[in-house]
């Protein structure tokens, strides 16, 4: 199982629930957060998908992700 971290714009609980859907629906993932509370607006999942598969689930909701360091 991966887990990784991205740096987002999902500011609130509007962009939460703005994203929730399309993260949701992806069976790969097993859990996901968001700190909103952390400056960088930190968002982690974790599940058998790929970076680049959560990027492509934010971006569709109209969010932009980052890998974190």
């Amino acid at each position: 199982m991966n887990q990784y971290k991205f740096k987002t714009n999902i500011k609130c609980g509007g962009c939460i629930a703005a994203v929730k859907p399309h993260l949701d629906s992806n069976v790969k993932i097993k859990e996901w957060k968001v700190d909103t509370e952390n400056p960088e607006k930190i968002l982690t999942v974790t599940g058998e998908l790929s970076e680049e598969e959560v990027r492509s689930l934010v971006e569709k909701a109209g969010y932009k992700a980052e890998v974190a360091p």
